[in-house]
């Protein structure tokens, strides 16, 4: 039934506020398809990076929390995460939903009315995540950018800010993107072969 629906008229919050058992159906349908889903190679191979270097920082545009279902630790979430509640007031997590009336906006204890935790359109990216992203790209010494079209701003500047400052930069997509023609490497294919294949590499260099 989702296929009437577009994506850019549901995630929004005048769609909410006008329609909240439309809104909250279309989430709770995803929500069940994201629970019956699990991590893929990349995701994992990602939690394995950890082991190499002296810091890593996973940022993401995903919400669907399956990096953290992979194992990795303090993910820097820029579009939120569409497994949690917030309270559009005072911020408050707010994920014990059983006693909601579907047909009408969740309260919080504060009064304010309650939402699924993402970015939607026309909304900003929450401010600390979005400072956190950019101070780890300017810090960075390499930088992976991984399955993205690289069109998505403010994310897409993270690797032009990596390279400013000095990082060594890699493409990792099924396709070429704005990004390519400005950055050090691209390497063409699936994440989920590619990245485990970096694993590899990095156990022989160890061993």
């Amino acid at each position: 039934m989702w296929k009437k629906f577009k994506p850019e008229k549901l995630a929004t919050l005048e769609a909410f506020m006008s329609n909240p058992q439309l809104v909250w159906e279309w989430y709770q349908f995803r929500r069940n398809m994201i629970e019956r889903t699990e991590p893929n190679p990349a995701h994992y191979a990602l939690v394995e990076f950890g082991e190499f270097f002296e810091s890593l920082t996973l940022i993401t545009q995903n919400v669907d929390g399956l990096h953290q279902k992979a194992g990795s630790n303090g993910v820097v979430e820029l579009h939120g995460n569409i497994t949690r509640n917030k309270c559009m007031d005072c911020g408050r997590r707010c994920d014990d939903l059983t006693q909601a009336k579907p047909s009408t906006l969740p309260k919080c204890p504060c009064g304010g009315s309650i939402r699924p935790d993402v970015v939607w359109f026309g909304e900003a990216l929450p401010a600390d995540a979005l400072n956190m992203a950019f101070k780890r790209s300017s810090d960075c010494r390499l930088f992976f950018s991984i399955g993205t079209s690289a069109v998505v701003y403010p994310a897409a500047l993270l690797p032009q800010v990596a390279k400013r400052n000095g990082a060594y930069v890699v493409e990792i997509n099924m396709s070429r993107t704005e990004l390519s023609n400005s950055i050090d490497e691209i390497i063409l294919g699936k994440a989920g072969e590619i990245l485990p294949r970096f694993v590899e590499y990095l156990k022989e260099k160890q061993a």
